[in-house]
């Protein structure tokens, strides 16, 4: 898999450990050390997906994603801080892909990166499923990436999409966080890893309600969450 990547992360030293790492891996690798100039390249087309430090001075981590996804649907991984949950789930709400502790292995990092491509990719073109997947009044076309809710178009991110294509396909049976995570992630469930539920949350806030006021995405205690069938 030959992929443009954008790394933007003003650690320059850090940044060239990471380019030599996945350029040997067989990437192509463009690093930035600040905020504005990654959403400019971000927005130009030319990468598969960037890799975004939520810490940088002037233009923060999580400011360059907000710019990005008013724009953009590019997916993005985001570089955090250990145990700073607070950014992390800023930025999975603000529609980040993934995200991974720092200090992170350049071997973590091209494993995510692989994960987060293959998925999109495969989803992309040739995963076998050109029809439309219909659910009560969700509709999504998965090799257009297109979801529509109650005949009006959905914006949802690529992990987004990704998750709410696993429920639909489950549609009416409870799908666990760990199936979540495999084929919607592209990665096992870490523990403590509150990724799965935030997710969800905002595909329920982007999807509104069933006309009796319930999420049409509900939470089955102790086996996941599942898609209703009207």
């Amino acid at each position: 898999m030959h992929s443009r990547i954008l790394l933007i992360d003003d650690d320059a030293e850090l940044v060239g450990l990471l380019k030599e790492y996945l350029e040997q891996e067989g990437f192509e690798v463009t690093g930035v050390h600040d905020g504005e100039t990654g959403v400019a390249e971000a927005l130009s087309g030319r990468y598969a997906i960037a890799a975004l430090d939520v810490m940088m001075p002037r233009m923060n981590g999580v400011e360059a994603l907000r710019r990005i996804r008013m724009k953009s649907d590019l997916p993005v991984l985001m570089l955090t801080a250990k145990g700073d949950d607070t950014d992390r789930v800023v930025g999975l709400e603000l529609g980040a892909d993934d995200y991974v502790p720092k200090p992170c292995t350049p071997r973590e990092l091209a494993a995510r990166i692989r994960a987060i491509l293959r998925r999109t990719q495969l989803a992309g073109g040739g995963d076998g499923q050109s029809g439309a997947l219909q659910v009560g009044r969700l509709v999504m076309w998965p090799e257009q990436r297109r979801a529509e809710w109650n005949g009006r178009p959905v914006e949802l991110t690529s992990t987004e999409f990704n998750l709410l294509q696993v429920l639909a396909g489950n549609a009416g049976k409870p799908v666990s966080k760990r199936e979540l995570s495999e084929q919607g992630l592209g990665r096992p469930l870490a523990r403590f890893d509150r990724n799965i539920d935030v997710h969800l949350s905002s595909l329920r806030h982007k999807l509104g309600t069933l006309p009796d006021g319930r999420s049409c995405i509900q939470t089955v205690y102790r086996l996941g969450y599942q898609l209703i069938k009207e």
